[in-house]
């Protein structure tokens, strides 16, 4: 359980960071196809080592393509959401919403319990949301809320999906590279890659950006679901939100103005989603 939790703070920064290398693209909506290529190739050499049958059920399987067309949602919103509107607000409503929706679903399909104390951590999540959203209401934040909104629903959905995948006996590598492989082609459909991307990845500065970001976020990802088989969909993510606060940070770092009530905002949400995961 602790090695869990350890793993799934450690992919809260590489998750965080590698946002925030997409948010500073010029065009997320035509990086993030490259980005997703590069974490895809990651993905693909590290399921290549991984020993064992890759997905033993036909559940295992089943539930992996699911989390495939999942994870082709989330980027497609995530690049629209990070278009529009400030990293820091988007960041914090995607990750905080995916919490007060996944907690209810986790407790009608896996059978996770809510307690006054989680409920309470749900409302402090909840506060905190509206906190970030006041703190960054300039007409670009708000213009990536409603995309913020959609990714976080498909956070929750994909959650759910690699859990029930872990479950049934899926290898944690090739269950990433099959959902990457499964929202690669989905992506490129629905994003503004195409031809500009094409252009784009031919430049070496760029190329290497989109790489650093797809190794980061493959990275994130492979620890997520190492913590996510040893603790569950709701805590896994509870935890997981802990990149809310890095993500501050990082706004700062790379020019964002985060006020005060912005940053109160996401220490809300950490702390409500810290008291939602306590065992």
């Amino acid at each position: 359980m602790i090695a869990g939790s350890l793993a799934l703070v450690a992919s809260a920064f590489l998750h965080a960071a590698w946002n925030a290398l997409l948010k500073r693209e010029r065009d997320p909506q035509v990086a993030v196809a490259g980005v997703l290529a590069a974490a895809l190739a990651v993905a693909v050499a590290a399921a290549w080592a991984s020993p064992g049958p890759a997905f033993p059920t036909q559940a295992s399987l089943g539930w992996a393509l699911a989390a495939g067309i999942l994870e082709a949602l989330y980027f497609v919103t995530l690049a629209g959401a990070l278009a529009r509107g400030a990293y820091g607000v988007v960041y914090t409503v995607a990750r905080g919403g995916a919490l007060l929706l996944v907690w209810p679903a986790a407790a009608l399909l896996l059978g996770e319990g809510a307690s006054g104390r989680v409920l309470a951590g749900a409302a402090a999540v909840l506060l905190g949301l509206a906190l970030v959203a006041a703190g960054g209401a300039t007409r670009q934040a708000w213009g990536g809320v409603g995309w913020a909104a959609a990714c976080a629903a498909s956070i929750a959905g994909y959650h759910l999906a690699y859990e029930r995948s872990l479950r049934a006996g899926a290898a944690p590598a090739p269950l990433f590279a099959l959902a990457l492989g499964v929202a690669m082609p989905v992506v490129v459909a629905l994003s503004r890659y195409r031809g500009a991307g094409l252009r784009a990845f031919r430049d070496p500065r760029t190329a290497a950006r989109w790489l650093l970001a797809g190794v980061l976020c493959t990275a994130s990802f492979l620890l997520f679901l190492r913590g996510l088989g040893e603790t569950g969909p709701a805590v896994a993510l509870t935890l997981r939100n802990t990149a809310v606060v890095f993500a501050q940070a990082l706004a700062l770092a790379i020019g964002e103005r985060v006020p005060p009530r912005q940053a109160v905002g996401a220490l809300l949400v950490a702390a409500g989603a810290t008291a939602v995961a306590w065992r």
